[in-house]
């Protein structure tokens, strides 16, 4: 059986508050426990109304803590926004307080407007060009302390936390091949480079102390109702969400609409569509085939799912029927 995950960005719903998101993370987490999936990933977003997952760590923990056997961790911490050795205590703690559970996944970009990104890294020369020499320094700083460094993590140092290298482009999936790390793709909503990005990571991995052989984890969006027409409905918030990116509107995680006919024009609809043509929206018999058809593409080892519904109980009704999912479809298809 192919694992399935979940990606949370603790939406800060229109009409709620931030407290309410964050409770509806956990809650969800609980869910998705209850329902066999794999990993509870949340994502470092900054400066947005809509997204309540800025403090990373702090969410992961709050998640944590009313659960007790699903994986929790980063899909990811935007590793050019901080010092390896706080990202190393951090995750060290988390590790401490869940062991076994933790995962810390990692990215280069932002996660951000430049202006905020200005503001969380001070220093941008050091941002995403010293990734590949963070990424190795915060490896060291979790396994086991050199006594000729002099810099310990502590929380942090013989955790092993496990490092994911998460990535929308080709640069991610070579190094996370040369480095022998598990690697997730960004397709939820870059979904151009997926099939060259899996092929190189692939073809170039190089076994290391942690991984021996290769593991992709690929991302999609999803909406799955009762109903193709109540998912899709469902789903407007997420286009409504990307459309209002596009046009830099900063607001909170918009309820559906009816239709989306009126609110975005011909070439947004067009660029929204081609962003998001992974995602799995419909029914279960209608998910399960555009599950299929992933799968077949790709064959990847895992799945991680994005759920941007509005409404918390669809959400979750979302998260079940997902999970359902693995029972209908076609494995054997996907493995060729």
């Amino acid at each position: 059986m192919i694992d399935f995950s979940i990606l949370d960005l603790s939406p800060i719903a229109e009409g709620h508050t931030v407290r309410e998101a964050l409770d509806a993370s956990r809650r969800m987490a609980q869910v998705a426990e209850a329902n066999g999936y794999k990993r509870f990933w949340l994502a470092e977003h900054h400066g947005m109304p809509g997204i309540a997952s800025a403090a990373t760590a702090i969410v992961i923990a709050h998640v944590g803590a009313g659960t007790s056997t699903i994986r929790i961790g980063s899909g990811g911490v935007m590793l050019p926004n901080h010092s390896p050795l706080v990202i190393a205590e951090q995750f060290g703690t988390l590790e401490a307080l869940f062991p076994g559970r933790v995962d810390l996944g990692l990215g280069r970009a932002p996660g951000t407007d430049m202006r905020t990104a200005r503001a969380l890294r001070r220093n941008m020369d050091a941002g995403a060009e010293s990734f590949p020499h963070d990424v190795i320094e915060l490896q060291r700083l979790l396994g086991e302390p050199n006594e000729d460094h002099g810099l310990l993590a502590v929380p942090g140092m013989r955790s092993n936390v496990p490092i994911w290298l998460l990535g929308s482009s080709l640069y991610s999936a070579h190094l996370a091949a040369a480095l022998g790390l598990p690697y997730a793709f960004a397709s939820h909503f870059a979904p151009d480079q997926l099939g060259e990005a899996v092929e190189i990571y692939r073809q170039r991995f190089e076994p290391s102390d942690s991984l021996q052989s290769p593991h992709v984890m690929v991302g999609v969006m999803a909406a799955v109702a009762d109903t193709d027409h109540e998912a899709s409905r469902l789903f407007t918030s997420a286009q409504q969400q990307f459309v209002n990116l596009r046009r830099n509107v900063r607001r909170p995680f918009p309820r559906p609409v009816d239709s989306m006919d009126g609110f975005w024009s011909e070439i947004e609809r067009i660029g929204v569509e081609h962003t998001l043509r992974y995602a799995i929206v419909g029914s279960p018999d209608t998910a399960a085939g555009k599950l299929d058809a992933l799968l077949a593409e790709v064959a990847p080892d895992e799945v991680i799912v994005s759920t941007p519904i509005h409404d918390l109980d669809a959400r979750l009704r979302s998260v079940e029927l997902f999970a359902g999912l693995g029972d209908r479809i076609d494995l054997g298809v996907a493995a060729e």
